[in-house]
């Protein structure tokens, strides 16, 4: 009696491993390769022929001559945030530090978008607001020697809407935005 509930066991066992551990996953896989080729694939960004980046995940861009995203130390290994409470005051220090820094970067005197000085949830977000890519279009326009207008223009082209039109908030991709930044150059 017991043998044979072991014996049932193990085939029930063996059949939802197939089903649920093989057939299932390679089902889902198959489907979202066949709906959503590039987001299945990891949503990769190709530029001369070559993976760049992916276009979920934030990428690290340094010097006066790219726009810059959330100022996370850019770590891919890690995803999360600093955990450090609003009251913290070594927060309250860094943020302040962070403002006086992109003013002067930017060379700007008024109030600084959120995410030019707090980090994003997971620390790798690709995304900065349009507003603050518009105040760093001066900075990168300079140094390459570009129309800030073209600059500004380039913003607003690859500025996105809220998501299904009232999710989350206006954004500009960074990468894809220093990206096209390059195909402006002469």
């Amino acid at each position: 009696m017991m043998r044979r509930q072991l014996l049932a066991a193990a085939r029930l066992l063996l059949v939802l491993t197939v089903l649920l551990g093989v057939l299932y996953p390679l089902a889902v896989t198959v489907i979202a390769g066949l709906a959503m080729p590039g987001r299945a694939g990891g949503s990769l960004v190709h530029s001369g022929g070559r993976v760049v980046g992916s276009s979920l995940i934030g990428q690290e861009f340094s010097g006066p001559e790219w726009f810059h995203g959330r100022p996370d130390p850019f770590d891919p290994t890690r995803s999360g945030p600093a955990n450090l409470g609003p009251t913290n005051p070594r927060l309250a220090e860094a943020a302040r530090l962070t403002v006086l820094a992109v003013q002067q970067s930017e060379t700007w005197t008024g109030p600084v978008p959120a995410e030019a000085v707090t980090g994003g949830g997971s620390g790798l977000d690709p995304h900065i607001s349009p507003e603050y890519a518009r105040l760093q279009a001066r900075r990168v326009a300079t140094v390459r020697g570009l129309d800030e207008g073209e600059v500004l223009v380039l913003v607003d082209r690859l500025a996105e809407g809220r998501t299904l039109g009232f999710l989350g908030e206006p954004r500009v991709n960074v990468l894809l935005l220093n990206l096209a930044l390059v195909d402006l150059q002469p």
